[in-house]
C-alpha cells in the first residue's frame, strides 16, 4: 500500500486486502502451523526461497505477515518483523547486530529488562555495554570505541521520561557508520517515527499501544528490508521468539483505532501532569508535555503529542507512594502499560526489581517513584480519583 496516505488510513488499511478466496473483510486467523504444497516442486521452491509462499509458522504466517506489513507502513520502514514479546524483538534486534568482542552504547535510563539484558545477559555472549547517565547526543558519542557496533536507547523512557533527540542520534549513528535502535514503545507510531528522522531501527512491545486493549502479548522490529531479513533466516527463527497468529490477529485490531485512541490518552495524561505539577504533595513530575521537563523542547520537535505515561514521586517517599497506590480506585494496581484502561505501578518493585538498588536510583528510579499509564476513560474521573488517593 502506498506510504502516502495518512496514518489514519495506513491504521486501518496497510498489509491487509479483503481474502481471495472468500471475500472475507477482515485479515483471517491462520491458526496453523504447518502449510501443505499440491506437488514436490512447488515445496521445494518455497523451502528454497525461489517461490513466495508459506511453509511453517515459525517461518512466516499469512496473519503474522499482514501485521508486518502494517507496522513497516506506520513507520516508514522497509520491512518489519512481529515477535512474541516486547523482549523477544529487543533481544532479537540487538543480537542482529551484536557478536562476541563488540561494544554497545546505550542509554542508563531504560526499561529494567532491556538493561538486563545489555548489562546481564549479553556479556555471557562475550559482549560489553557502556551506559550513557544523560541525553545529550555528544556523551553518547564520547562512549564509542573502535568496536562499538550499535547505540541502543529509548525516547520518551521508562519509567523517568527521559528525552532523547531522534534527528541527532540518527546523524551520529550514520557519520560514525554505527547504527542506532530506539524502543518507541512509549510513544508508539502515532506520536513519532523514528525511522523518518535517521534512527536505523524501531523496536516495540507491542503489547502495550499497538495491541492497545491488554490482551495480547506481542513485539515489532521495524528497519531495512535486508536486516529484517537477516533476522528472520537466522535469530528469530533459531531463538523462536515468534507470535503466534491469534496474537498478531488481536494486534492487528488493535492497530486500527490507535489513532482514535492516541489523542485520548494524551489529552488526559496532560491534564494530569499539569495537576500533580500543581500539587503540594508532590515533589516532581516527569512528563515531556510540562515546560518545565529538560526534554520539552526536543519533545515537542519530534512528537506530535507527548504521550499518556507519566511518573511522579510523592512527598514522603515510598510509604507515600504506597499510600497513593492503595488510595485510588479507578486507577487499576497493575503492570504494562498502554492499555485502555488507567494503570497506576510501583516501578522500583515491578518493571525495576531486578535492577540493583544503586543502578535504579541512578537511573532515577527512586524508591517512592510512581508511573502511571493513563488510559481514556473521561480525564475528570482520572482527576478526582488522583485528588482523593492525595488527600491525606
Amino acid at each position: 500500500m502506498k506510504n502516502d496516505l495518512q496514518f489514519a488510513t495506513l491504521a486501518v488499511h496497510a498489509g491487509e486486502e479483503p481474502c481471495p478466496v472468500t471475500g472475507a473483510l477482515d485479515t483471517p486467523i491462520y491458526q496453523a502451523t504447518t502449510f501443505a504444497y499440491p506437488n514436490s516442486d512447488e515445496m521445494a521452491a518455497v523451502y528454497g526461497g525461489e517461490k513466495p509462499g508459506y511453509m511453517y509458522t515459525r517461518y512466516g504466517n499469512p496473519t503474522i505477515h499482514a501485521l508486518e506489513e502494517k507496522l513497516a507502513a506506520l513507520e516508514g520502514g522497509e520491512s518489519a518483523l512481529a515477535t512474541a514479546s516486547g523482549m523477544a524483538a529487543i533481544s532479537t534486534a540487538i543480537l542482529g547486530y551484536v557478536k562476541a568482542g563488540d561494544h554497545v552504547v546505550a542509554a542508563r535510563s531504560l526499561y529494567g529488562a532491556a538493561y538486563n539484558f545489555l548489562n546481564r545477559i549479553l556479556p555471557r555472549f562475550g559482549a560489553s555495554t557502556t551506559f550513557i547517565p544523560s541525553s545529550n547526543t555528544a556523551d553518547f558519542e564520547k562512549a564509542i570505541r573502535p568496536n562499538t557496533r550499535l547505540i541502543y536507547f529509548e525516547t520518551p523512557s521508562n519509567p523517568v521520561l527521559d528525552i532523547v533527540d531522534l534527528e541527532a542520534m540518527g546523524r551520529l549513528g550514520h557519520a560514525r557508520g554505527i547504527p542506532t535502535m530506539v524502543d518507541n514503545t512509549f510513544a508508539s507510531p502515532a506520536l513519532q517515527q523514528p525511522l523518518r528522522m535517521g534512527v536505523t531501527v524501531s523496536v516495540h512491545s507491542a503489547t502495550k499501544y499497538l495491541c492497545g486493549h491488554g490482551d495480547a502479548m506481542a513485539g515489532a522490529i521495524i528497519g531495512s528490508k535486508d536486516y529484517i531479513e537477516s533476522l528472520s533466516r537466522e535469530i528469530h527463527r533459531d531463538f523462536g521468539g515468534v507470535i503466534s497468529p491469534f496474537n498478531a490477529w488481536l494486534v492487528l485490531r488493535g492497530v486500527h483505532t490507535l489513532h482514535l485512541r492516541m489523542p485520548a490518552h494524551c489529552s488526559n495524561a496532560q491534564k494530569i501532569a499539569e495537576f500533580l505539577a500543581r500539587h503540594p504533595k508532590v515533589e516532581r513530575v516527569n512528563y515531556p508535555g510540562l515546560p518545565q521537563h529538560p526534554g520539552h523542547a526536543v519533545a515537542r520537535k519530534q512528537m506530535t503529542a507527548f504521550g499518556a505515561m507519566i511518573s511522579f514521586e510523592v512527598k514522603g517517599g515510598y510509604e507515600s507512594g504506597k499510600k497513593v497506590m492503595d488510595r485510588v480506585k479507578l486507577f487499576a494496581r497493575a503492570a504494562s502499560l498502554g492499555d485502555t484502561r488507567s494503570l497506576i505501578v510501583h516501578s522500583a518493585s515491578t518493571s525495576h526489581a531486578a535492577v540493583p538498588r544503586d543502578q535504579r536510583i541512578a537511573m532515577g528510579v527512586t524508591d517512592g517513584l510512581v508511573r502511571l499509564s493513563v488510559g481514556v476513560e473521561a480525564g475528570e474521573d482520572l482527576l478526582a480519583d488522583l485528588e482523593k488517593a492525595l488527600a491525606f
